[in-house]
């Protein structure tokens, strides 16, 4: 395995154009400036997010309900970072930041709804029975004594995301070589 490692480690990424590179950067800086106006609402991606968020929880719900309620988020994060982690290993830095970018943009979701945990006034979706709806925050926050402290967690996570997704697209546009 270490082998392994090692070996994609010393294999160089593949050149990305110069056209392309422009036009990935005009992308997530669009994005970001998109996702900034929004002040934490519910940005069009988020739609395929809350569609991944509600298939953890019926996965990982097959181990208990303590997973099963952890599990919406952990599918969440879970399934961009898999794949970030493919296109590393493959060496392809434009679909590797692709989703990295939006595993970090998960961390702004993820965030918006930890605020909520006090105040629960977003609506909430069920992939179970509509008669129970939990919302999961509030739950898991509860669980660990910190619910008085949801606005603060949720910051430090959003702050994380931005920074995560900034970080990345800097990545791609400092470290190419252009072709």
């Amino acid at each position: 395995m270490r082998e392994y490692l090692q070996a994609v480690l010393d294999e160089d990424w593949h050149a990305v154009s110069r056209w392309a590179l422009a036009w990935w950067i005009a992308f997530y800086a669009m994005f970001l400036l998109y996702a900034f106006t929004m002040h934490g609402a519910f940005l069009f991606i988020d739609s395929v997010n809350l569609i991944v968020h509600e298939g953890g929880h019926l996965l990982f719900g097959w181990f208990g309900p303590t997973l099963g309620i952890w599990g919406g988020t952990i599918l969440q994060w879970l399934v961009p970072l898999l794949l970030a982690g493919y296109f590393f290993s493959q060496r392809q830095p434009t679909a590797f930041t692709f989703c990295l970018f939006f595993f970090f943009e998960n961390w702004l979701y993820t965030a918006t709804y930890m605020a909520d945990a006090r105040a629960m006034a977003l609506p909430l979706v069920t992939a179970g029975d509509s008669t129970f709806v939990e919302h999961d925050w509030h739950t898991i926050f509860s669980s660990l004594g910190v619910l008085q402290y949801d606005t603060t967690i949720a910051a430090i996570v959003r702050l994380l995301g931005w920074c995560g997704m900034v970080g990345t697209v800097a990545w791609l546009g400092l470290s190419r070589k252009n072709s």
